[in-house]
């Protein structure tokens, strides 16, 4: 089966300073890995370059197929992008917003307003579609900001500190919406500092310290979040 994700020999530094060392990582399609780690290991370095928001110095990242350097467009339309930045227009309403992100995928009308309908019943929206998101409070922003990230049906999520941003109303729309039929078969790359609730809602558990995987297992192999726990606490120091 063709992998989600497929990292070769990748390298990233910035200025003197190397953040990521020849990375080697296959990762499953349908299957919804967190990466945990210590501060500046270079979880969202690796985020970043696998949504083509910055060029690897050396290796090759290939995306459902696609090679990241020489398709990065066709990359990006396979990934929706969460993290604790809502990305969001505050003189465009909700509607406006995901019409906005949605075009940029290349989405046609149609198909736009089946998506952005759905989506704002499913953040519990619908009934705002037409406000301008400035008078919007944080927590739902929050929630539109989920529904602008699915937008384009996208075969990989890509959660950077999800629930740093996130209200407790916005974190169980969130749950809700990963566990959908809808979205249950995306690929999911997470990183988190909360060890619990990525532990609770991961297949796969990788631990990056200072640029390198220091451990790559699944969930399926601890009793629970106690051993889990227990194993991979000191490599996060």
């Amino acid at each position: 089966m063709e992998n989600a994700v497929s990292i070769r020999n990748l390298s990233k530094t910035f200025g003197k300073n190397p953040i990521l060392k020849n990375l080697d990582l296959d990762l499953k399609k349908g299957e919804f890995t967190v990466i945990f780690g210590p501060n500046g290991a270079g979880k969202t370095t690796l985020l970043k370059l696998i949504a083509t928001l910055i060029e690897p110095g050396e290796g090759s990242l290939i995306i459902n197929g696609f090679d990241s350097a020489e398709e990065p467009e066709k990359v990006r339309k396979e990934i929706g992008m969460l993290s604790h930045e809502s990305y969001l227009y505050g003189d465009l309403t909700a509607e406006e917003n995901l019409f906005f992100f949605g075009k940029m995928y290349g989405l046609g009308k149609q198909e736009l307003e089946i998506r952005s309908e759905y989506l704002l019943n499913e953040v519990g929206l619908e009934t705002r579609a037409d406000e301008r998101v400035s008078t919007f409070s944080r927590g739902m922003k929050q929630r539109l900001s989920i529904a602008r990230a699915l937008i384009n049906e996208p075969s990989l999520l890509i959660l950077d500190e999800p629930y740093t941003g996130l209200d407790p109303k916005a974190s169980s729309v969130f749950e809700h919406i990963l566990k959908s039929p809808a979205f249950e078969a995306s690929s999911k790359i997470m990183v988190s500092h909360d060890l619990e609730r990525g532990f609770a809602l991961c297949d796969r558990i990788l631990v990056i310290k200072a640029g390198r995987i220091v451990y790559d297992g699944l969930k399926g192999d601890f009793s629970g979040f106690s051993e889990f726990k227990e194993t991979c606490a000191p490599l996060l120091a």
